[in-house]
């Protein structure tokens, strides 16, 4: 006869919990529907019998002492024995689950608007009509019609589940279902609201308000609790999920708090210097392009990017210039050029090679991203 504790895998002061960790384990390993062999067959009923005698105190207390199993293998030892393998199986057994509650939580919903760039610098408010899941009115999430009440269901008789035992090679072995009569809620609604069918919630459109903050952009969310889909038998609302979508400007492009404004000037103006009145966020602005001003150069506008969205404050506006070289001149025109090309000691086709310097290709790695 095989030593119960060789059996288990346990020395011989194994403590309860030890033995039963052991059981579970082996069991799973060993259980017919997992290993069909035969002899992993009489193993297993080896590992059962061990824990059943083992998993009683007074039984393990018998067996130290050199006595018999008390009852054997084939009825697990009576009610409580069967009660501990059921335990070691499922992990409690199935008493104690209870039916299933008929009120749930809703789900989360999600919903996208778009902004344009004003709105999401400075913030707005929006109407959003949406269709959702909400609390019947007829019932108000009780899904009984006309004042009526659940009632326990005569097959599980509230437990929202029911029992069968059958017999095999291991002895008695009781399986637990959910309740096909009531699906395991432990009760039934003989008379359901026609409104929700008995759900406790219907489909509706409503309008919901939502305040979109300043700073937002593409991607952010703003979480509306309690704003989501109501859950079966009136549970409380998921919420609502309301996703931006940022969409682009006309000349301005957003860079995070950053805002950036392409200008093309005339030769003149940039060597001259000129004064532009550019659009903003905030209105016409007034930049000025000082004299000498090359093709790339930047102007920064101090506060009139995006407003952070945490802190409140503003960014920046930068203006790229670009200097536009005439394409196409007359003859009075070009003689005109060649005037002041000489008047400046220039002479056609002369060019000059500088060596280049660190902000040379600081330039030329931005204009090309990398």
């Amino acid at each position: 006869m095989t030593d119960h504790y060789e059996a288990l895998g346990v020395s011989r002061d194994a403590t309860g919990d030890e033995i039963k960790k052991a059981y579970r384990k082996l069991a799973r390993e060993l259980h017919p529907d997992v290993n069909p062999d035969p002899a992993i067959q009489e193993r297993f009923k080896a590992v059962t019998a061990a824990y059943d005698t083992l998993s009683d105190p007074q039984k393990r207390q018998q067996y130290d002492m050199g006595g018999s199993n008390l009852g054997g293998f084939g009825g697990f030892g009576g009610a409580s024995g069967f009660s501990d393998i059921m335990d070691a199986f499922f992990g409690g057994g199935t008493s104690n689950r209870g039916p299933r509650p008929r009120m749930r939580a809703g789900q989360d919903a999600l919903i996208r608007i778009e902004v344009d760039l004003n709105e999401a610098c400075f913030g707005t408010e929006r109407s959003i009509t949406l269709e959702s899941a909400v609390v019947c009115p007829k019932c108000t999430g009780s899904g009984c019609a006309d004042n009526s009440t659940p009632q326990t269901c005569p097959i599980c008789k509230g437990r929202g589940e029911t029992q069968q035992v059958t017999r095999s090679f291991i002895g008695q072995v009781m399986t637990s279902r959910p309740c096909n009569n009531c699906g395991g809620y432990g009760s039934t609604i003989p008379n359901p609201c026609r409104e929700c069918s008995g759900d406790g919630r219907v489909r509706a459109r409503q309008t919901i308000e939502v305040k979109v903050p300043a700073g937002v952009e593409t991607g952010n969310r703003i979480q509306m609790s309690g704003r989501g889909e109501v859950g079966a038998g009136g549970g409380p609302a998921g919420d609502l999920y309301v996703e931006i979508v940022e969409s682009p400007h006309e000349t301005l492009m957003r860079d995070g708090d950053t805002l950036h404004l392409a200008l093309t000037v005339s030769m003149v103006a940039a060597t001259l210097g000129t004064k532009v009145q550019i659009e903003t966020l905030d209105g016409p602005t007034e930049v000025e392009v000082k004299p000498g001003t090359q093709s790339g150069a930047t102007i920064t506008v101090k506060g009139k990017g995006m407003t952070h969205l945490r802190r409140g404050t503003r960014g920046d506006l930068i203006v790229h210039v670009e200097v536009k070289t005439p394409t196409k001149l007359n003859k009075a025109e070009e003689e005109l050029m060649r005037k002041f090309a000489e008047l400046r000691g220039e002479k056609a086709g002369e060019v000059e090679i500088k060596d280049h310097d660190q902000s040379f290709f600081d330039k030329l790695r931005d204009a090309f991203g990398r």
